[in-house]
């Protein structure tokens, strides 16, 4: 996968408008937003959506594509029709191309609002996530970090050393 060429980091609160906007940090804007200002805009997890460069993203979704096809041709995946069928079914919804508006300005769309689970005025964190940003409900961020806060150590230490 065709990764940036720095680490984005960083954490910061917004607040949702009353029309699913927020105004993300101009620090993370650079790595994310393409010539016509567009970003792909990612089902996570629940109560957590991402941000990624176009390209990054299309060159890391075209090579997983191209592999699942290349198992269907050599029969590879016979037997394995739920499982494909729900790769679809995923691929379908999972992200979609949205624009950024001036200052950084990103709108929310339906669909994308009740995965994150935050309502208007209401706040999450924005977090840059080494190679794409990622928007939290406060809850679900709470509850990643506490999860994960320990592995720190072994985690830098793996992918430093």
């Amino acid at each position: 996968m065709a990764a940036p060429q720095e680490l984005i980091l960083g954490e910061f609160p917004r607040t949702l408008d009353d029309r699913y906007r927020l105004s993300l940090p101009a620090e993370l804007l650079d790595p994310l937003a393409a010539d016509a200002g567009d970003c792909i805009l990612a089902k996570e997890r629940p109560g957590c959506l991402s941000l990624w460069n176009p390209a990054i993203w299309q060159n890391q979704l075209d090579q997983g594509v191209e592999l699942v096809r290349s198992k269907m041709r050599a029969g590879r995946l016979e037997g394995k029709l739920e499982e494909v069928q729900l790769l679809g079914r995923l691929l379908s919804t999972r992200h979609k191309t949205v624009p950024l508006a001036g200052r950084g300005r990103l709108t929310i769309p339906e669909g994308f609002r009740e995965f994150l689970g935050v309502e208007q005025g209401g706040d999450v964190t924005v977090v840059g996530a080494g190679v794409c940003v990622e928007i939290w409900s406060g809850p679900a961020w709470l509850a990643h970090l506490e999860a994960h806060m320990p592995e720190f150590r072994r985690l830098f230490d793996q992918l430093s050393g």
